[in-house]
Formats: C-alpha cells, structure tokens, sequence
C-alpha cells in the first residue's frame, strides 16, 4: 500500500491523492499537520534526513519503502508504472509534461504562493508583492483559460497527468485564493466539472486529505 505525507490544505499533495484514487490504488495518509509544516517543522535538519531533504510534501512512498517527492514526478510515475493517465501516444506525453511543467514554473507556483500569503501567512503580504503574484497568477489563468475554451482537456481526448496538476489548487474555496473559477473562468469551471466527474473516486481535498480547514486570516 502506498502511503502519501502531506495534509489537506496542501494543493500538491491533493495532486497524488487524485491520482492515486483515480487509479484505485490503495494508500493510507501520514498526516504533517499544516500548524507544524507552517512553524518549520520540514524545513528542520531531522525532518530532512529522516524523510526529504528538500524539507517538502507531498511525499509518497511505495510498498518497497521507497520514497520519492515533487508532485509531476510522482504523478509521472504512478502513471507510468499502473499504465494509464500518462498520454495516449508519445506525443501526447511530451505534451502532458510541457504542461506540467508550465504548471509548476508559472500556474501552482505563483498561484499557491499567493493563496498561503492571503490566507495563511501571519502577516498581510506587502501590497506590491500583492500585485505581482496576482498579475503572474491571473496571466497563468489566461493561457490555460484560452486553452480550454476549444477543447475538453489539456492533452488530448481523455484526462492525463497534465489536467490532474493544473486542477490541483483550483478545487479550493475561492475564499483562500480569492479567485472564483465558476463566476470568472468558465473553460476552465467546465474543465473542473468534467475532471470531477471523470476521476474515480474523486473528493475535495478537505474530505481525501487529512488536517482541519483553517479559515483565512484575510
């Protein structure tokens, strides 16, 4: 059974939690409680050793004990190992990655940045770190806003690893980021709905992960 280190306000672990139900793999949770993450707990010298020493979650670790860290890598290899997700052709599998790392340079990146400053951080970010995030942020929406308006998924005919990254923050209370995708993004609405509805065992990241919701402080 794989067992997956992470907690429900975290976007990236909701990432490996989506696929690993998708998939119908079975796995257990290992809760790092948000309070301790925020406080520094991952980022201490033995928490590195004894678990990433890149002081992050997700981490997911297989049967064997192996463990590995960084969300498109593991969704690249749970989808690769259990053969489906990963792209239908060769092509589209390049495509799936370009996607993803799109995901992690400019749209989780800048978005999950900003969401954890608005609503979790002790203090109110400086307003001209404000606008820029939320300038990078909503440029990131655009593309894949665009992107969708013509076609159902991000890659190809049928959900991939791709769409499972970039939805991977979005399915969050608009409270906490401030963005309402169904009210502002409707491609993008439309996309979430069809991913919902076409993952096996898709639920919300307060109900699949485990951890408290905190309210924002902002």
């Amino acid at each position: 059974m794989y067992k997956l280190y992470g907690f429900a306000q975290s976007g990236n672990t909701f990432k490996v939690a989506m696929m690993l139900q998708a998939l119908r793999q079975p796995w257990e949770p290992v809760h790092v409680p948000f309070g301790e993450f925020v406080g520094g707990l991952t980022r201490t010298d033995a928490w590195r050793e004894a678990n990433n020493p890149m002081g992050e979650v997700p981490i997911l670790q297989d049967e064997d004990g192996r463990r590995m860290s960084q969300s498109g890598v593991i969704l690249t290899r749970l989808a690769r190992r259990h053969g489906a997700f990963g792209g239908a052709t060769e092509e589209e599998q390049d495509e799936a990655l370009r996607w993803m790392f799109f995901d992690n340079h400019k749209f989780t990146s800048f978005l999950a940045t900003w969401r954890f400053m608005k609503s979790f951080a002790p203090v109110a970010p400086d307003p001209a770190l404000e606008k820029f995030l939320r300038g990078r942020v909503e440029g990131a929406f655009a593309v894949v806003e665009k992107h969708l308006a013509s076609r159902e998924w991000m890659v190809g005919t049928q959900p991939t690893i791709a769409d499972i990254s970039l939805a991977g923050y979005l399915y969050y209370p608009p409270e906490e980021s401030g963005y309402d995708i169904g009210r502002d993004y409707p491609a993008m609405a439309r996309w979430l709905d069809r991913l919902q509805q076409n993952l096996p065992g898709w639920k919300p990241p307060y109900e699949l992960l485990p951890g408290e919701r905190i309210a924002p402080k902002r």
